[in-house]
């Protein structure tokens, strides 16, 4: 059960969420849109027809107009044709219509415009031979006993019309007609405009509707971020948009909640901290007493036994010449003495660790107090035959602890000393770091420290050659020592190979 709530709360988390504002902008545009593309439906489907019923009123409307007209007055016996009114020809030509109107015996007729004269034979000999008959080809949209609308389509015009023909009660007969391309034309044309317009509409919409929603939307998206920073226990978040509405007191309820957590979950971490300290320096104490007492036997163990056992072979006369005594006497005096230096070593790291042996802090020659050193060790540096390389003169004032740096300057000097091989030179420099930090290095020519060794170096009775460290009577404390001291001082402290040799360093403050 557990691996299938683990897997359906994956699930969810992989599923991608869109934000409230594209939702809002996506539903809106789709409205839009869905509006758009009914309205250019509607007009596909149902604009001719409309566009139809309305020049069938327009076409009634003219025959009204043309029941009005005296043919034998406006046409002369001699043919000639009177002027016809401005309003008709206005009216034909606004409402793009052809007409004829013909009188009973087909001895005279008018026309507009004046090439539609073969509308006459097709009003007469087509329709007016018979009023009760239906002679049309097309589709009759109205019929009366008086005139008849129709859809027609000339086959010699090769085009669609509405028309509209019949007879007056003065016996006249007429038709009028309207070309369909022209609705159509207008109809496809109204769509084009439909469509292009649509696009602007959707477009500018978009951009509006993108616009108010991001403001709408805007505090409800820091809300979120917030409440998700909140389940990240990041309260540092606050709501800071105004909306002056519910979301707001929302918002200022995260607020609070948010600094309530913070408070709360501080304490408990403190707590938490608090216990986990006690807990990891009860543990580090029990292992560090462990470790030492394991460190301090083992370091004591074979200069005690030396000790009695070179002092029962003088309590038993083993070998009673002068020169057998004097050797057994300086071996217990030279292991009492290593041991009296590891207590001192002891006591002096406790100090340091424990912050007990405080750094006092001073201004002080550091080129002086390494010369001071040289000068201490110089029996050491001519036993060993060795070459010191220090070239400074010109006084270098550094801010520390001035005994604690001369314990460290010996402890380096004196390891160089003990692992010192080949050329045998040991070089001691003072490097500035910037205007406020100067770094020591001594190096000695020998075997470098292997890799694996480097990070333990500066653990308590950490012995890379035992054997050799044992031959020079080393503890394992020294770089143990440096590195408190150093640690108490808040400086850094390491140590480079090189191809010919080892380099200790550490820095001091200028200023």
């Amino acid at each position: 059960m557990e691996e299938e709530a683990k897997a359906e709360g994956k699930k969810r988390k992989a599923k991608k969420k869109q934000s409230l504002k594209h939702q809002i902008t996506l539903n809106f545009i789709g409205l839009l849109l869905l509006s758009i593309l009914t309205i250019f439906i509607i007009n596909v489907l149902f604009l001719e027809s409309y566009y139809v019923s309305k020049k069938k009123e327009i076409l009634l409307q003219a025959r009204a107009t043309l029941s009005t007209l005296d043919i034998d007055a406006l046409v002369h016996n001699d043919g000639t044709t009177e002027e016809i009114a401005s309003e008709i020809v206005q009216t034909g030509s606004r409402n793009n219509l052809s007409w004829v109107l013909v009188n009973p015996d087909n001895s005279k007729y008018i026309c507009w415009p004046e090439n539609e004269g073969q509308l006459r034979s097709k009003l007469f000999f087509g329709y007016a031979s018979d009023l009760d008959q239906d002679r049309g080809n097309g589709k009759v949209l109205e019929k009366s006993d008086d005139y008849v609308v129709q859809k027609i389509h000339d086959r010699f015009a090769g085009m669609d019309y509405v028309e509209c023909w019949g007879c007056f009660e003065n016996g006249n007969y007429f038709l009028i007609r309207t070309p369909l391309s022209s609705i159509r034309e207008s109809a496809a044309i109204s769509n084009k405009f439909y469509f292009f317009v649509g696009i602007v509409i959707v477009l500018i919409s978009g951009m509006i509707i993108w616009a108010v929603t991001k403001k709408i939307t805007k505090p409800i998206s820091e809300l979120t971020e917030l409440s998700r920073r909140m389940s990240d226990l990041d309260f540092e978040a606050r709501y800071t948009s105004h909306t002056n509405n519910e979301i707001d007191v929302l918002g200022d309820n995260f607020n609070k909640m948010s600094s309530q957590l913070q408070q709360t979950i501080s304490e408990l971490k403190s707590a938490n901290n608090k216990l986990q300290k006690d807990i990891a320096d009860r543990v580090k104490i029990d292992e560090m007493r462990k470790e030492f007492l394991d460190n301090v036997s083992h370091e004591l163990k074979t200069p005690i036994a030396l000790v009695q056992g070179y002092a029962e072979g003088l309590k038993e006369n083993i070998n009673d010449d002068p020169e057998s005594m004097e050797f057994y006497c300086d071996v217990i005096i030279d292991e009492a003495s290593k041991m009296n230096k590891l207590v001192k070593n002891l006591l002096t790291l406790n100090q340091l660790e424990s912050g007990r042996d405080a750094a006092v802090m001073e201004r002080f020659d550091l080129i002086a107090l390494i010369k001071g050193v040289l000068s201490t060790m110089d029996i050491m540096i001519q036993q060993k035959g060795a070459r010191i390389l220090f070239a400074y003169d010109a006084p270098v004032y550094v801010w520390a602890d001035e005994f604690k740096t001369e314990e460290v300057v010996t402890n380096y000097v004196s390891n160089a000393l003990n692992h010192l091989e080949g050329e045998k030179e040991i070089e001691i420099k003072v490097l500035n770091e910037g205007e406020d930090r100067v770094k020591v290095t001594v190096f000695n020519t020998g075997t470098p420290i292997p890799e694996a060794d480097i990070p333990n170096l500066w653990n308590k009775f950490y012995k890379v050659d035992k054997a050799r460290t044992r031959e020079y009577g080393g503890s394992g404390i020294g770089l143990s020592i440096v590195k408190a001291i150093m640690e108490g001082m808040n400086q850094e402290y390491g140590v480079q190979n090189f191809d010919n040799g080892v380099e200790f360093w550490f820095t001091l403050d200028r200023k």
